[in-house]
């Protein structure tokens, strides 16, 4: 009970700074105020104006608002977001460009939960929809989840990951964004050894802490500095009376975001100071830089605390991943056994969350790809979030990634008949390092979409 009165204090704490900034901004309003210049009233109304809706877009799941797009023949196209497949604690979706047939490049992004929405990854959607059919995983906010769905850990994601692709088909290339990269691989290999023939074709992992030791950051050096009992008791809450998941164990979305101001508390705090100072000129609007940035940025979601507590313990403090020892239900991951999937890595110069050389470890873990299927990119002066989206994703980043994805559309993937199973051991590896004649390529079973949503 101690945590869910914590929860909910946290939320009353939010609930009153948003009442206090609707407030101010009620009584600068007033005709009366206006009566005799006074500039300290324009203060307080652009306090409480930008007060009001910084913590009131806390607690807002932000729409996709996907703009229309654009056909060959000038007609602009209404985009809808599809649901293909439900689960408790995330869909896959699908943005369906009207009137558009399907496009060759199908993309699944894979989206991170470490406390923001998917819709974190928009402007990498609108991206890459002019010229791919995307797929995203839509993970639902953990307070509003109830108690009944059961848990999720890293294991689940993992294996949610295995059934969207499975869902989707083999002809289908992947781009898992920061936190998901290393459970993304950790799919991928799942499936290079239960199910090889619903394997994608393609794998970009961007920015993600595939090793978080090869170039410490903060939040590894944080990860390594407390205990996991410190850590679920300092973190951990149960969710408050009001939201659907009432008593669920979380890592609540608003101590995420506090630890994310901390880290470039001085930043944020300018970029407040300066919206006061622009709306109290009238300078400011609702769609300004500032507002479209942080709209995003304070909408957050809870966690499902294993899911957090997992993450912690297996990626950063095991490094399980990282060690090639990572087990889903019971079973060995291989990553070695990843010898079809093409791979690129993109990587930040100036990624203070996941530095560089993290996310390119993957390459080193996947010891039976061969090296032309490897590919690694480090753009230089980006950040965290301008490796997938702002100008540097959209003019350098993306290119590649789509060039890549391009090169390597063709199916020539190979599977061995089973009678080579049961040939001897030696001849079996004779026949490896020459030319195969007991091979045949696998033919991937067309899709449409309807299809792939059943």
């Amino acid at each position: 009970m101690k945590y869910m009165m914590t929860y909910d204090l946290m939320e009353s704490m939010r609930n009153t700074n948003q009442w206090l900034g609707s407030t101010a901004r009620a009584m600068a309003s007033y005709p009366a105020m206006a009566m005799t210049a006074n500039p300290f009233m324009e203060w307080v109304g652009a306090w409480g104006e930008v007060t009001e809706r910084a913590f009131s877009r806390m607690v807002v799941r932000p729409d996709w608002n996907i703009p229309v797009q654009t056909a060959a023949d000038g007609t602009d196209q209404i985009v809808t977001i599809d649901t293909v497949l439900e689960k408790p604690f995330g869909n896959l979706i699908h943005f369906d460009v009207g009137g558009r047939d399907d496009m060759k490049r199908r993309v699944l992004l894979v989206a991170p939960m470490s406390g923001h929405y998917a819709t974190l990854v928009k402007k990498t959607v609108i991206s890459l929809l002019p010229d791919c059919e995307v797929f995203v995983t839509d993970w639902h906010n953990a307070r509003d989840i109830p108690v009944s769905a059961g848990k999720f850990d890293v294991e689940d994601y993992t294996l949610y990951l295995v059934e969207f692709m499975k869902t989707l088909g083999p002809d289908l290339h992947i781009i898992a964004v920061c936190q998901p990269a290393p459970l993304t691989l950790a799919a991928v290999a799942y499936l290079a050894e239960e199910n090889p023939d619903a394997q994608p074709r393609s794998m970009t992992l961007i920015g993600g802490p595939i090793d978080p030791d090869a170039n410490p950051t903060a939040v590894t050096e944080f990860g390594h500095s407390v205990s996991m009992g410190q850590l679920e008791s300092a973190m951990i809450q149960r969710v408050g009376f009001k939201f659907k998941g009432v008593g669920r164990k979380v890592y609540p979305g608003l101590l995420q975001l506090s630890s994310f101001i901390s880290m470039n508390r001085e930043l944020h705090t300018k970029a407040f100071r300066d919206q006061i100072i622009a709306t109290a000129k009238g300078e400011a609007s609702d769609h300004d830089k500032h507002n479209e940035f942080y709209d995003e940025y304070l909408a957050v979601m809870d966690m499902p605390a294993e899911f957090y507590l997992s993450t912690v313990e297996r990626v950063f403090k095991n490094r399980d991943i990282a060690r090639n020892a990572f087990v889903v239900a019971g079973k060995p991951v291989d990553i070695g056994k990843i010898t079809t999937v093409a791979v690129k890595v993109v990587e930040g110069e100036k990624d203070d969350i996941s530095a560089p050389g993290q996310c390119l470890a993957a390459l080193a873990l996947m010891t039976g790809l061969p090296d032309a299927k490897k590919a690694s990119h480090l753009e230089p002066g980006a950040g965290h979030y301008g490796i997938f989206a702002g100008a540097k994703w959209r003019k350098n980043i993306r290119p590649l990634v789509l060039a890549f994805i391009d090169a390597n559309a063709g199916d020539d993937r190979v599977t061995v008949r089973k009678a080579a199973d049961a040939a001897p051991a030696a001849t079996t590896v004779a026949k490896r390092n020459s030319a195969p004649s007991n091979v045949t390529p696998i033919t991937p079973k067309a899709k449409t979409r309807k299809s792939a949503a059943t």
